[in-house]
């Protein structure tokens, strides 16, 4: 067939800053799709985007013309009102694993579509893979028999939800255009419409172990994707979070797996307990269920209790012992006093290197690996005790484990104390 536009034409457009028709998006992400615009031509596309930027009402454009590669779904049917949640990305960032349960417990359908990790942060379906028997991969009817009886799912999106955004997400990875706001916002964006949820709390980090370094940056990004699911139809808000230092205490997939049973059973690290109710009562709030607050239901053992029926739902064993890393290797408080600081970015490429994360997506990890934190932020600390204990099956690995943590740590003289810096930064919502 004659194509009704040249990619070369699309890419100059952009190039001088001028805007995109919704005609000409329409068509280049169809056309992408299809294979008629090549690898090259969509990296000199992405490039420019990122170089020049894309008004609302592009970036709108462009995110319906992913989720029109593929195909909606559609949860209407079911009982009960459903919410996801999408979190941006971080260090011993576990929340979804706790949460997902938590909402369900509290009357909600949570359809959590997720993803597998790359670099230096982790991915759920990773974790959640180191419980024996759990299945990432449901049909749709699966999905959807599994919200009406347990009201969680979490799994991997199937093929045919927003394909552009796929072949897009990859050739980002390898041309440097990760950091485009609309092409963040767009990708996140289309997949969460596409499956089909009527409410989204967003999770945007700020911090050195997020994409979004500083504040003003990722309130940006949470605008664009508030307004975006806002236009959508969804009800949309988003949480700005710290992620200066890592999440509770461990990253690394089966260890943040046995965190989260913790904060289940009632326990587990502050950090991670208070992200998780804030999470569940915007999730809740955005759900229209009003007579209920979260704390109770991790308190009764009813979310605990949706864990279990969720994961041996999808194959897993709830009660089989997680797996473990073959060696240890114990980094030591390197002076009395008082952890000033435990960076985020540093413990998370300690933990990749460790072998819990992959350079590329075909790459396998290694279930027990990953860092265990002994203290955080304000501990007061002494000179030989351990500080981190580091996870790995091939003991070659922790010396690059521990050339990533040679600045990680600060610690200040005994009375000192970090500056207060809250969890949870702002709330964004639509207006």
């Amino acid at each position: 067939m004659t194509e009704p536009f040249a990619a070369v034409d699309v890419i100059r457009t952009k190039r001088d800053g001028a805007t995109l028709s919704d005609e000409q998006i329409d068509w280049v992400i169809d056309a992408y799709t299809r294979g008629v615009v090549a690898d090259e031509q969509m990296s000199a596309l992405a490039m420019a985007i990122l170089l020049n930027g894309m008004s609302q009402h592009e970036i709108a454009r462009w995110t319906t013309a992913m989720i029109d590669s593929g195909r909606r779904l559609d949860f209407g049917s079911l009982p009960r009102p459903t919410v996801d949640k999408h979190s941006t990305g971080g260090v011993g960032d576990k929340i979804t694993l706790p949460l997902a349960p938590l909402a369900a417990a509290c009357g909600a359908a949570v359809p959590q579509l997720s993803g597998r990790g790359l670099g230096h942060t982790g991915g759920t379906l990773d974790k959640l893979e180191s419980i024996s028997g759990w299945q990432a991969s449901l049909s749709t009817d699966q999905v959807r028999a599994q919200l009406g009886d347990v009201g969680a799912v979490i799994c991997a999106a199937g093929d045919d939800l927003a394909p552009a955004d796929r072949k897009l997400y990859a050739l980002r990875d390898v041309t440097g255009t990760v950091e485009s706001i609309p092409l963040i916002a767009s990708s996140i964006m289309s997949k969460k419409i596409a499956e089909g949820t009527s409410a989204l709390v967003l999770d945007v980090k700020v911090g050195s172990g997020a994409f979004m370094k500083d504040a003003a940056t990722a309130r940006s990004l949470a605008e664009t994707m508030v307004s975006l699911g806002s236009d959508a139809g969804l009800t949309t808000v988003a949480l700005l979070t710290d992620m200066s230092t890592p999440l509770g205490l461990t990253a690394g997939n089966a260890l943040e797996v046995a965190e989260s049973v913790e904060v289940l059973a009632g326990g587990g690290p502050p950090d991670v307990v208070e992200l998780t109710l804030a999470l569940a009562r915007e999730m809740v709030d955005a759900a229209g269920v009003t007579d209920v607050d979260p704390a109770d239901r991790l308190a009764d053992g009813s979310a605990m209790d949706s864990w279990r029926r969720m994961i041996a739902a999808q194959g897993g064993d709830p009660d089989a012992d997680l797996p473990t890393a073959r060696e240890t290797d114990v980094v030591p408080v390197p002076a009395d006093g008082v952890l000033l600081a435990l960076d985020a970015l540093a413990v998370g490429i300690a933990a990749w290197r460790l072998g819990a994360g992959r350079s590329r997506k075909e790459d396998a990890v290694s279930a027990g690996a990953g860092v265990v934190m002994h203290a955080k932020p304000g501990d007061a600390v002494r000179a030989g005790e351990p500080l981190l204990t580091l996870h790995a099956d091939q003991p070659a690995r922790f010396e690059a484990a521990r050339a990533a943590l040679a600045d990680a740590v600060v610690v200040t003289p005994p009375g000192s104390r970090p500056p207060d810096r809250s969890l949870v930064l702002d709330r964004v919502v639509p207006g």
